[in-house]
């Protein structure tokens, strides 16, 4: 792999609508694609335009998928900036997500975890990796 390898992060959600719209606005991401009825299925991509990755939302009619496996299923942001790091902690939570504890304690160190309706987390950490 490299620098022009791009990653997508996918997964199945029974809350389409509603789990599009919270990484949309928590993460402040774009809707880049999206498909009906595609087999079945159907799908939102949200990401940043230019980025090397981006997520992938899908819901299979008529199926009921199961919550987040475990507790330690996370995407991890790293942001630098003090002051951004804040900003993005708080549009997380005026986006719905919760803010827990994470259930590894190294990432309540120097970030903030954040867990969806479906109990996916998201890490926002402040520094570099």
């Amino acid at each position: 792999m490299d620098g022009s390898t791009q990653l997508r992060v996918a997964r199945p959600t029974n809350r389409l609508a509603a789990i599009v719209a919270m990484y949309r606005d928590g993460l402040g991401l774009e809707v880049i694609g999206a498909f009906d009825d595609h087999d079945g299925f159907d799908g939102v991509m949200l990401g940043s335009p230019g980025a090397a990755y981006h997520f992938e939302f899908t819901h299979h009619r008529g199926h009921v998928v199961p919550d987040a496996p475990t507790q330690d299923h996370l995407v991890v942001f790293y942001v630098l900036d003090s002051a951004e790091w804040e900003q993005r902690c708080e549009r997380m939570v005026a986006a719905g997500f919760r803010q827990v504890a994470s259930y590894n304690p190294y990432w309540d160190r120097a970030g903030r975890t954040f867990e969806d309706l479906d109990g996916y987390r998201v890490v926002i950490q402040r520094g570099a990796w």
